[in-house]
């Protein structure tokens, strides 16, 4: 069995030991065990669902019979398993992993383990922290959650919130985690109808459409009105605008759909000036009203800019607070766009020291460079 094939396999395995009666953090335990007995022996039975689960249900109660304290709950698991039953608990285990009574960054880690099927090891390289830090956060987020049931109703915004923090996240160690994201976010779509979800793929495939034109050799990160728009993955953008598509159908809009949007129209734009600024203004608005978030009326002030010009770009950033992240980037851009270099290059360079990430920190250094450039000595 492949890897990829052990990871789709296991929520469904996971799930199954719960509703035998294991509790969440050995059933857990028992499938990474399985998965690594798997790959180690090379295993490749003519039933992978059904030899995980054996193996992992073994494990299970190997852990059962050494640990002294369980003895009386040993002999319940002890007797031969009955038939895998046929629910499906993958959606719970997508709830029961992004519990709001988990930190974030808990809930992200103990996605990708459990239901990603990611070991700890590579968990930790992606967030570029040491193997034992990312074993205790699962730890605690195991603990925190043992004593919930796996069959309780949860909102499906945290599940996506926390999705789409593994998405943001990019790509570090030997993990992928964008693309882990969109594989967990399909898997996702498969077992729950609901529009959010489909907005949230289809941001997911608009976004990593563009991926490959984002930095440059030489250059760094490049922006989106310099970005080579021949390297945009045509086939990603098609199957991110088809799912927005038959999620706006439904008209009920939610935040991730609207961001869809602006995604789309600017895949659909053959440039920057050929963009549809005044309808991504009026998206924006929609998803202000939704979300009342100050970083999307950062991001509506950039596209008024370009709808109505630098000016008033300027007069929809006045009212926002200038600590937000981004707020001098986009201040400096505005200037920039207004014909004043010297304030705009003064704003790149506080950007710049205010930057959280060294691509962008060098992107926003070379702006101020190159409008200091220009001016001369």
């Amino acid at each position: 069995m492949n890897d990829a094939l052990l990871r789709g396999l296991t929520p469904a395995v996971l799930g199954i030991l719960v509703r035998r009666g294991a509790d969440f953090a050995a059933a857990e335990d028992a499938v990474q065990d399985a998965m690594v007995e798997a790959l180690r022996t090379d295993a490749r039975p003519a039933d992978p669902k059904g030899w995980l689960i054996t193996v992992a249900w073994r494990r299970y109660l190997d852990a059962v019979r050494a640990d002294t304290a369980r003895r009386r709950r040993e002999e319940s698991p002890s007797t031969p398993p009955g038939p895998v039953p046929s629910t499906d608990d993958t959606l719970q285990l997508y709830f029961l992993c992004a519990h709001p009574s988990l930190p974030p960054a808990s809930a992200v880690a103990l996605t990708l383990r459990a239901v990603g099927g990611l070991t700890t090891r590579q968990i930790a390289a992606a967030y570029l922290v040491p193997e034992t830090t990312m074993a205790q956060r699962i730890s605690r987020a195991k603990k925190t959650i043992a004593g919930v049931r796996l069959d309780k109703a949860a909102d499906v915004s945290t599940v996506l919130r926390v999705l789409y923090l593994v998405f943001n996240e990019g790509y570090s160690g030997d993990v992928d985690l964008a693309t882990e994201a969109i594989r967990l976010t399909r898997q996702l779509a498969a077992v729950i109808d609901h529009p959010e979800v489909s907005g949230l793929l289809a941001l997911m495939l608009l976004h990593h459409a563009r991926r490959s034109a984002r930095t440059a050799a030489g250059v760094g990160l490049v922006s989106l009105a310099d970005q080579d728009r021949n390297r945009w993955d045509t086939a990603l953008i098609a199957e991110g605008v088809t799912i927005l598509q038959t999620a706006l159908a439904r008209d009920r809009l939610g935040q991730f759909q609207a961001q869809a949007a602006v995604a789309a129209l600017h895949a659909d734009a053959p440039s920057t000036a050929e963009t549809d600024w005044v309808q991504i203004v009026e998206w924006y608005d929609e998803l202000a009203r939704l979300t009342d978030s100050p970083v999307v009326r950062l991001n509506r002030a950039v596209a008024v800019g370009e709808a109505d010009g630098p000016h008033a770009g300027l007069a929809a950033l006045a009212g926002l607070d200038p600590a937000l992240p981004r707020y001098q980037a986009v201040a400096a851009h505005l200037h920039e766009r207004t014909g004043d270099p010297v304030t705009a290059a003064r704003l790149y360079a506080v950007a710049a020291s205010q930057a959280t990430n060294t691509a962008e920190r060098d992107h926003l250094h070379r702006q101020a460079a190159r409008l200091n450039a220009l001016r001369g000595p």
